[in-house]
C-alpha cells in the first residue's frame, strides 16, 4: 500500500484536489455555472448557516455525480444498534466487560457491526451521546456508511482500518483515533479480525479543550491532527452500490450506480481527521498530589454550560510519576460524571489483571470506584522514586455529564459482562489506627 498523504492542522480551512485533475477547484467562487472538468458542486454543512465564524463548519465538494443520485432509502435490520435507553432497568453497579468477542468470518461475515453499549439523550433534539463497540471480520464491499445523527470518534483496538471518505483515504491503526463528522460517507477495509470503540455525539462537534493557565502549547497540539487529501474513483457498480444511512437511530439503505467516493476536489473546514495518541504532550503533577484527569483531555464536545461537556475523550498515556508523599495511582472517587473506560493495549495501573485490552468498564454517576485491593497495598508501601508509568499501555476514557443507560445488549445479550467485577474491592480492609498518627504524614 502506497503511503497516504495528509494535510496538517485541526479545524483549518483547507483545499485539496486530486493530482490527476489539476485545476479542478473553481477559482474565486464556490458554485460556478460550469465547474472545471464538468463536475457538480455540492456543499456539506456541519453547522447552521448563521453560526459565528468560529463555529461555522462547511465544505464544498466537486464530484462526478451529486450524492442525491440514489434510490429511495428503505429500512433495514438494526442488529444491536439502538438509541432506546429504556430497554432494561437502570443498574448503578460498577460494570466491567471482558474483551468483546469478534465473530468468526467462517460463521458470519460482519463488515461494520455496531453494538450499542450505553448512551443518553435524544437524537431528535440533537442532544446526547452513544457508546458503541464495533466488530469486523470483513471489509465493506460496495457499501458505505453515513451517520446523519452525529459525529463518530473511532478508537481502533485490534487491527488497522483503511477508511475511504468523500475527502480522501485515511489509514488508522491502534493507538490512533479518527473523527468522521456528521453526514460524511465512509467505507472501511480491514485486514484481519478487527475491534474497537466508538463515541458518538449528537448536535455538537469535537473541539480541542481550552488550555487556560497551561498556556499556548500542550496536550493535543493542533498541527498533529491529519486530514486526508482528495482522492476519487470513477467507478460504475453493476448491481448497485449500497449506502447505509443512520437516521434518528435507525438504519436505512439505498442503492446507486456509482461509487460515492467520486469527489475530485474539495475545500472547507468540515472534514474527517485522524490523530496519533503518541503525539499527546502530557502534563502531570511534579511535586505532590494529583492533577485532575481533565489534564489528559484530547478532545471535548461541549454542552451549553461552561466547563461541562456532553463528552470528553481522555487518555492515560505513558509518562513519568514523580509526586512525593503521594498515593500515585488514581484515587478513590465518586463523580457526578459518567466514566466509560477502554484499554487499547497494555495493563491499566489501577487494575493490572481484570481490565483487559478490548474490554471496558462503566462507572456511572456517583458510583464509587478506584484502585483494587492489590494496587492499594502495593502503592501504599512503595518507595517513592521517579518512575515510568503506563509504558506500553494506552487506556482511555469517554466521560460525560449525562447519566448513561446501559443497553440490553450490554447487560444481558453480550456474554462478556464480568459479573465478578465487584470482588476486586472485597479484600480492602481497614487500616485505621485511632491511637497513633501516620508518621509519614505531611507537616
Amino acid at each position: 500500500m502506497a503511503e497516504l498523504k495528509y494535510i496538517s492542522g485541526f479545524g483549518n480551512e483547507c483545499a485539496s484536489e486530486d493530482p490527476r485533475c489539476p485545476g479542478s477547484l473553481p477559482k474565486g467562487q464556490n458554485s460556478p455555472q460550469v465547474c472545471p472538468y464538468n463536475l457538480y458542486a455540492e456543499q456539506l454543512s456541519g453547522s447552521a448557516f448563521t453560526c459565528p465564524r468560529s463555529t461555522n463548519k462547511r465544505s464544498w465538494l466537486y464530484r462526478i455525480l451529486p450524492s442525491v443520485s440514489h434510490t429511495p432509502f428503505e429500512s433495514i435490520d438494526q442488529g444491536h444498534l439502538t438509541h432506546n435507553w429504556d430497554e432494561v432497568d437502570p443498574d448503578p453497579n460498577q460494570l466491567r466487560w471482558k474483551p468483546f468477542e469478534i465473530p468468526k468470518a467462517s460463521q458470519k461475515k460482519v463488515d461494520f457491526g455496531l453494538h450499542t453499549l450505553c448512551g443518553a439523550g435524544d437524537i431528535k433534539s440533537n442532544n446526547g451521546l452513544a457508546i458503541h463497540i464495533f466488530l469486523c471480520n470483513s471489509s465493506m464491499e460496495n457499501r458505505c456508511f453515513c451517520n446523519s445523527d452525529g459525529d463518530f470518534l473511532i478508537v481502533p483496538q485490534k487491527g488497522k482500518l483503511l477508511i475511504y471518505t468523500e475527502f480522501g483515504k485515511m489509514l488508522l491503526q491502534p493507538n490512533e483515533i479518527c473523527v468522521i463528522q456528521r453526514g460524511m460517507r465512509f467505507s472501511i477495509d480491514v485486514f484481519e479480525e478487527t475491534r474497537g470503540y466508538i463515541l458518538e455525539v449528537y448536535g455538537v462537534h469535537f473541539e480541542l479543550p481550552d488550555l487556560g493557565p497551561i498556556g499556548a502549547n500542550g496536550l493535543a497540539n493542533p498541527r498533529d491532527f491529519l486530514i486526508p487529501v482528495a482522492w476519487y474513483e470513477d467507478r460504475q457498480v453493476p448491481g448497485g452500490y449500497t449506502v447505509v444511512n443512520k437516521y434518528q437511530g435507525k438504519l436505512f439503505a439505498s442503492k446507486q450506480d456509482v461509487s460515492p467516493f467520486n469527489v475530485v476536489a474539495w475545500h472547507g473546514n468540515y472534514t474527517p481527521y485522524k490523530y496519533n495518541l503518541e503525539n499527546f504532550m502530557v502534563i502531570n503533577a511534579v511535586a505532590f498530589d494529583h492533577a485532575d484527569p481533565s489534564i489528559f483531555t484530547v478532545l471535548t464536545a461541549k454542552s451549553t454550560r461552561p466547563g461541562v461537556a456532553i463528552a470528553d475523550f481522555v487518555i492515560f498515556p505513558p509518562r513519568w510519576g514523580v509526586a512525593d508523599k503521594t498515593f500515585r495511582p488514581p484515587y478513590y472517587h465518586r463523580n457526578c460524571m459518567s466514566e466509560f473506560m477502554g484499554l487499547i493495549k497494555g495493563h491499566y495501573e489501577a487494575k493490572q489483571d481484570g481490565f483487559q485490552p478490548g474490554g471496558g468498564s462503566l462507572h456511572s454517576a456517583m458510583t464509587p470506584h478506584g484502585p483494587d485491593a492489590d494496587c492499594f497495598e502495593k502503592a501504599s508501601n512503595a518507595k517513592l522514586a521517579p518512575e515510568r508509568v503506563a509504558d506500553g499501555t494506552m487506556a482511555f476514557m469517554f466521560e460525560s455529564s449525562l447519566s448513561l443507560a446501559v443497553t440490553k445488549w450490554g447487560l444481558k445479550t453480550c456474554s462478556c459482562l464480568d459479573k465478578n467485577y465487584y470482588k476486586c474491592w472485597e479484600p480492602l480492609k481497614s487500616h485505621f489506627t485511632p491511637n497513633s498518627r501516620n508518621l509519614t504524614e505531611t507537616k
